[in-house]
Formats: structure tokens, sequence, C-alpha cells
């Protein structure tokens, strides 16, 4: 490890002085401390600084010295060469890994279940992606979100530069009279939970995600969307599950993988990000930001393990999320479901999407928010057209209604916080589809513009079980 670190520290040194030996005149010129690393956002040592005047040096909101390119993304940042090594420790936890902690009760062979891998596989990128500027298949093109409290969007027509035929929703908000009402499946109401503390209803939450009946995001709270995904399980599985019972639901947690909390150690790669200072609600402003990024260690950390990004800060008092090393508290969402969906039922009175196999068995449940009194969701029976992952979004204000004084097309790049999320799964009936969104504790709770939206992992997950051709019904 030595012999490779001064390797590292060598070729470093040498080509950040061939680059700044280089630089023009007037050029801005740095000088790293000694024993200091540059770290890329994937967690790696940068051994080549561009001689070409394409990145530079800057601080950032935190005083860190960090390498950005011309299109403001962070190349590397500046980090002690001693805490990337951990020098002198033979501990040296890796990247999305849950590992056994120093200092916590709970670090006996049986609290750390296996890593249950990443939320995102290798085809759906989030906050950190490099190509983030360059056309993306599968880039819709959608209108924008006229009412910030929704929080969600109406897709437009079509991949980029599709035809202009195709049908917005309607103006005048009204349903159409000639839809048949079709009632959703009845299922056995859930027993009232009571009073439980913060953690026991945080591990029923967490026994319902793993199960693939999600209750939105994670916040130790009881309310409608943890209460359908009871009634949800009930129904797939015949069983009967008592919210109150807590030695009950901690011995299904145990045979699902382990208890609900473990720890999480902040890497290199998740404090540099990059992030965005914050996403604007003008969509001009949107299209001029290189990526539609996490806007904090913590927002990105609470969607990687499902959280609500209050709770997360709540159970990790005085933590610093910014420092790599740091040890914090955070759930354990266990395996992702797996599957092959053969029909989703849009719910549109229990604001819930069910996902059903070809054998009509229930695998999979999310809360959802789908369409509005001026907005409404279809009726009736559509099909999956095509699943994009990570889309790009295209602001058209020819179509349906305009947003503050923009009057020209605009794009938008992908990431977690664009107006879709990471998901665009487009659907036979123009203009509407299932997506992900920027707010994830607004599911279930809020209206959508006449799309199917849930939370950003809830949509992955659908996405990586549908395929074109599955059937989406809209039930009242």
């Amino acid at each position: 490890m030595n012999s490779i670190f001064k390797t590292s520290l060598s070729i470093l040194f040498a080509a950040s002085a061939l680059a700044f030996a280089a630089a023009p005149a007037g050029a801005q010129q740095h000088q790293l401390a000694r024993d200091t690393v540059l770290v890329t956002p994937q967690g790696d040592i940068l051994d080549y600084v561009p001689d070409d005047g394409s990145v530079r040096w800057m601080r950032d909101g935190r005083g860190r010295t960090v390498l950005v390119d011309s299109w403001g993304d962070i190349v590397a940042t500046a980090m002690p060469a001693d805490r990337y090594f951990a020098r002198g420790d033979d501990y040296r936890p890796r990247r999305d890994r849950y590992r056994q902690v120093r200092g916590y009760p709970e670090t006996n062979p049986d609290y750390f279940p296996p890593a249950p891998g990443s939320d995102y596989g290798d085809d759906v990128t989030t906050g950190s992606v490099p190509e983030m500027r360059e056309a993306l298949p599968g880039d819709i093109e959608r209108q924008s979100l006229p009412d910030a409290e929704f929080g969600g969007s109406q897709p437009l027509p079509g991949v980029s530069g599709g035809s202009e035929e195709m049908a917005s929703l309607p103006q005048d908000g009204a349903t159409d009279p000639n839809a048949e009402f079709v009632p959703g499946p009845k299922f056995a109401p859930a027993v009232a939970i009571g009073k439980m503390s913060s953690n026991e209803i945080t591990a029923l939450q967490v026994f319902l995600d793993r199960e693939g009946f999600s209750p939105g995001v994670i916040d130790g709270r009881k309310g409608s969307n943890v209460a359908k995904a009871i009634e949800a399980w009930q129904n797939a599985t015949g069983e009967t599950l008592d919210p109150n019972n807590a030695e009950d639901i901690l011995e299904r947690l145990r045979l699902s993988g382990g208890m609900a909390f473990t720890t999480y150690e902040i890497s290199a790669a998740d404090a540099a990000g990059p992030y965005v200072a914050e996403i604007p609600a003008d969509y001009a402003q949107k299209a001029a930001l290189p990526h539609m990024s996490f806007t904090s260690t913590t927002e990105m950390l609470a969607e990687k393990f499902h959280m609500d990004e209050a709770y997360l800060k709540e159970i990790n008092p005085g933590v610093d999320f910014t420092i790599p090393g740091t040890i914090v508290k955070v759930v354990d969402i266990g395996e992702k479901k797996t599957g092959k969906v053969a029909k989703i039922l849009a719910d549109k009175g229990r604001r819930q999407v069910l996902a059903y196999d070809a054998e009509g068995t229930l695998i999979a449940a999310y809360p959802a928010s789908i369409g509005s009194a001026d907005t409404p969701s279809p009726s009736g029976i559509v099909t999956v057209e095509r699943v994009a992952l990570n889309p790009g979004y295209t602001y058209n204000p020819k179509i349906n209604f305009k947003q503050g004084a923009n009057d020209k097309i605009l794009t938008l790049q992908p990431g977690p916080n664009g107006p879709v999320g990471t998901v665009w799964i487009a659907l036979s009936k123009p203009t509407y589809g299932i997506h992900g969104t920027p707010d994830p504790s607004k599911i279930g709770k809020t209206q959508s513009h006449g799309c199917i939206r849930l939370t950003n992992w809830d949509a992955t997950e659908l996405a990586k079980m549908t395929s074109p051709g599955v059937t989406v019904e809209f039930v009242d």
C-alpha cells in the first residue's frame, strides 16, 4: 500500500507541476499541500491534471479545494492522504458496503446483513453522472409543472422531436364522460396502528419496504401509506400483520435480513458529489444547470436508503455528513424486489400502484400520486410503450401551459431532482407515464398532473421488473 501511495503521489505531483508550468501567464496557479491527494467523485486518486486550460482550481461552499471543469462539474476534491488511505489502520472499508463499525453496541455478527446492492445499478445513475451534458437515449419531451405544490410533471408526447399531433390533457379539466368507472380491488383493512415508538414504526416500514410493499419514505411515522402497504401485503400473502406486535415485526425483520438499523461510512465520493447548490423553480434556470443532481450529501443518502431527509438528520444528531469517514446511522433496506410484472393497476382511489405477475399474483405495491380534479388521469387499459432510465426533460411552452415568462423550448439535463426524477415509463396513452419525483415525501399525499408519480427508488424498482407491452389499468 505504501508503494502504491507513493507512486500515486509522485504521478499526481508530476502531472500537477507539468500542468501549471504549462499554464499561460495570468492563469490561476495552485500548489497542493504536502501529503494531499486529489480524489475523484468515483473515489479514485486523480493521477493526471490536464494542461489545456480545461480545468481550474476553486473553493466550494465548505471551503474545500476542488478542481472544476469548464462545465462547472467537480473533477476532484483535495483531501489529506492519511484520511484517504487510513494510514496506520487496517480498517479500510469500501464504498457502498455495510460493515461492522467500532463504537456501536450492535456490532455483532448477526446485526450486519450482506450488502443489498446499490439502488441504482450500472444502467441507472443519478447524482454523479460524468456524461450528463451529452444526449442520452430515451430522452423525452414533456411539459412543465405549473404548480410547485404538486411536485410532479405532465409529460409531453413521444421522444425528443416527436410529433405534436399527439393529444395533450383537456384544458377544462373535465373527465371523459364516456369513460367507464372501473372499481379497484377491495382489501381487508389493516389493524389500526396504536401508540408505538418511532423506532418500532421504522422497523415496520423497513419490513414492508424489503417485502416490496413500499410505505413511501421511511420516517418513523405512521400514516396512510403504511396502512395501504400493510393491506396490500396481507392480500398478497394471505397473512394478517399486526403492526402493534413489535416482537413479531422484529422476528420478521430477522428472517428477512436483519435488524432495521445499520451503519454506513461516508466515502470520499459521497462527500465530493458533485452536487448543485439548489434547484431553482424557474425552468430557464433549471436548463442552465449541468445536471439535476442532489443538493447535499444528506439528500443523496436519504434517497439511497429510502429515508426522509429530516429523519436521517434526526437520528444522527450533530453529525457532519460532509466529512469522509463519518459513520452514520441508516436503515437497512435489504435486497431489492425482483420479478417479472405482467400487469399494473393504478388505483386512483387508494393512491397506490399494484404490480401483478403473469399468474395474477400481487408481487409489489407502491404509494402513488395519480391525477387530480383539474388534470385527471385516464380510465381504462393502456400499455407500457418504453422504459427510460435517467431521462432528460424537454419543456415545451406550446403544449398545454406556459411557466412564467418562458416562451422557448428548454432542455433539462437528467438527474434525481429533474421533473420526472430518475425514471420515465411511457404509456400508450399520449402524454401519460409512470415516473419518479424530486419530492418523495409528498408521494401518496398530494396529486399529480395526470401521470403516475412514485418515489425515485420505487419507480426504479418497478421499471426493472417491467417491459414494453405490460398492461396498465387505471381503476377508481
